[in-house]
Formats: structure tokens, C-alpha cells, sequence
């Protein structure tokens, strides 16, 4: 199965999207996944102004590029976290506001109301992102946690997002959660809960990164098979785990991306222990046929080699699937 090789701008948005798309092109690849962030895609702009989505059309369009999905991460996670300083620097300052964290978190919520309708505008049929979590805090706690209070948390995630779903449903476009720590969901458990928290409504799935799943010891290529009509994007990201005890476990020892002393770190595709050929055979057996779109992070390698590299890494794997089984000349 052929499918689009993309590039996720979000690790990329201090260059200009003029400056990006024509690298990328030369990168080798189809398209960009474009992040809400930078000058790569104004959510507010989109939503009222048809013509700026034209714009950026033809301005990828212009370096031979297309785009399937955009990913609005940053605002999606204060609809339901608990708000503190940190959130300031990644929010729009309008949804930022004076820092009333209620306020933040309806205001996040109004926002992907409008990237709903801003994907809608620019002809991509899915919008990737974060939701936040009133729980993630709690995830190893002491005092103990009730379930009680767990349930809340999914209850939380329900009342903010179904809301937000109905938009998405009125603007036929579906939201792909990226399963991730910080998230209400983060591993396989978690987000067949927040799909029974919604009801199962279609207009949810998942961005399905197979690298936030298996530094935690999820089996990432399960997931696929479990969820594989929730699969709405996939991105492509490896990362590496120490084969032996260290100084620091799977919680980071507070250490930067990057520090000797991590357990994990993530890295560029192929350098890491991600099974990115059992990774795609799965994505084929469930029909996933939307883009590969490469997240580049790796703190020990340029850029911009290792995105190229990347973007060949990933057509290497991205074999066509056969029709018929190999030994039928001998059948009757």
C-alpha cells in the first residue's frame, strides 16, 4: 500500500511555512501535516476567511506538496488540564487571556470548535491533537487515588469534549486524539476508556504514534489491530530505551531530552526499537490508507539530515500489499 510520506511542521514552526515546504520538497516529501502554531496555519483566520485556506494551498502546492490533517496539540491540552504557568507559553495569548484557568479551559474548548471548522475550510478531513487530562496528576499517587476520582476524571473528559465532538460532527471532520502521557488516554487501557466515556461516538479516534506507547511497554503494534477503524493519522516516530538498569526509569528522572542519563530518548526513525515493519503490516491488515507523517524529534542529530533520512526510511517500509496469496499458481 502506497500512502503519503508527511511532514508534522510542529517541531519546525520557527521557520516560515514558504521556508519549510520548499526543504521538504527537496526532502523527498508528498505534503505537510500542518501544526496551529507559528505561521503554518491560523485556526481563527481559516474558520472565517476561505481564501487563506486557498493561500496555503497553493503556497504548498507551489513545491509540489499536499496536506491530509492538521494538528492543534498545544490549545486542545488546557480544554481539560489542570492549568498552571507552563500552559502560558504554549497557548494563543487570546485563549490565554488573563490566566483564569476555567476561563483558559473554555476558551481552548471555543478554539477547537473553530479548528473544526477551520479543517472543514481547508479541505482535510482530520484534525490531530491533545485533549489534557484533570487525572494525569494522579496517575501514581500517594494518598491513594479513588476510583471514584478516576472516574471523574473520564467524566470530566466527556462533558468538555462532547461538546467540541458536535462541532466537529456539524463540520465532518473527525479528531484524532494523539495517545500520550499527559493525556487522558495513554496506553491501550485508557483509550478504550475515553471511547466508552463518548459513547463510542465515530467523530473520535486516534492519531496512533506507536512511540508514546512503547517506551511505556505497550504493545504498540496491539493497539493498531484493536483500534484499527479508530486509526484516523499516523505518525511516525521511534524511540530508543536502555536494554539495561540505569540511573533513571520510564518516568525521566526529571532529566532533559537528550541527558545520558535517560532511559528513553526519542530518536530518528530507524535508530530506535520501535517495530516499524510489524507497525505497518499491522496498518495495512486494519485498511489504514491515510498518511505516514513523520515527527522528527532526535536531540543528538541535526535536523534537517535527519528529517531527509526519515522521509526515505519510511518509503523504504511502505511496500504495496498483494491481492492474492503468494503460492496461488498452485491452487485449483
Amino acid at each position: 500500500m502506497s500512502r503519503p510520506v508527511t511532514l508534522f511542521t510542529g517541531q519546525w514552526a520557527d521557520l516560515p511555512l514558504s521556508e519549510l515546504a520548499e526543504k521538504a520538497a527537496t526532502w523527498g516529501y508528498d505534503g505537510l501535516e500542518l501544526a496551529c502554531w507559528g505561521d503554518h496555519f491560523d485556526v481563527v483566520r481559516a474558520a472565517e476567511d476561505p481564501d487563506y485556506c486557498v493561500a496555503q494551498r497553493e503556497l504548498l502546492a507551489s513545491h509540489g506538496l499536499d496536506v491530509w490533517a492538521i494538528s492543534n496539540h498545544l490549545v486542545g491540552q488546557a480544554v481539560c488540564d489542570v492549568i498552571d504557568e507552563r500552559h502560558e507559553a504554549i497557548l494563543p495569548a487570546h485563549v490565554w487571556g488573563e490566566g483564569d484557568p476555567e476561563g483558559i479551559r473554555q476558551r481552548a474548548a471555543e478554539e477547537m470548535k473553530l479548528t473544526a471548522r477551520a479543517a472543514a475550510n481547508l479541505g482535510v478531513p482530520v484534525v490531530n491533537g491533545f485533549t489534557g487530562s484533570s487525572i494525569w496528576h494522579l496517575l501514581y499517587a500517594f494518598p491513594p487515588v479513588t476510583e471514584e476520582r478516576v472516574a471523574d476524571g473520564f467524566a470530566d473528559f466527556a462533558a468538555r469534549w462532547n461538546p467540541i465532538l458536535d462541532v466537529f460532527e456539524e463540520a465532518g471532520v473527525r479528531f484524532a486524539l494523539e495517545v500520550h502521557p499527559t493525556e487522558i488516554a495513554f496506553d491501550t487501557v485508557t483509550a478504550q476508556r475515553a471511547i466508552d466515556a463518548l459513547d463510542g461516538r465515530a467523530s473520535f479516534g486516534f492519531n496512533y504514534d506507536p512511540s508514546h506507547l512503547a517506551y511505556q511497554g505497550v504493545d504498540c503494534v496491539d493497539f493498531i489491530l484493536r483500534f484499527g477503524a479508530r486509526i484516523y493519522h499516523a505518525h511516525m516516530k521511534d524511540v530508543w530505551w536502555s536494554d539495561v538498569p540505569g540511573r533513571s526509569g520510564v518516568f525521566g528522572g526529571h532529566l532533559p531530552f537528550g541527558h545520558q542519563d535517560r532511559y528513553w530518548d526519542f530518536r530518528s526513525l530507524g535508530r530506535g526499537h520501535v517495530p516499524f515493519e510489524d507497525v505497518l503490516r499491522a496498518l495495512n491488515r486494519v485498511g489504514y490508507a491515510g498518511p505516514l507523517s513523520v515527527e522528527w524529534e532526535d536531540s543528538g542529530m541535526d535536523r534537517e539530515h535527519g528529517a531527509q533520512e526519515a522521509c526515505d526510511f519510511v518509503r523504504s517500509l511502505d511496500f504495496p500489499t498483494s491481492d492474492t496469496a503468494f503460492d496461488a499458481a498452485f491452487s485449483d
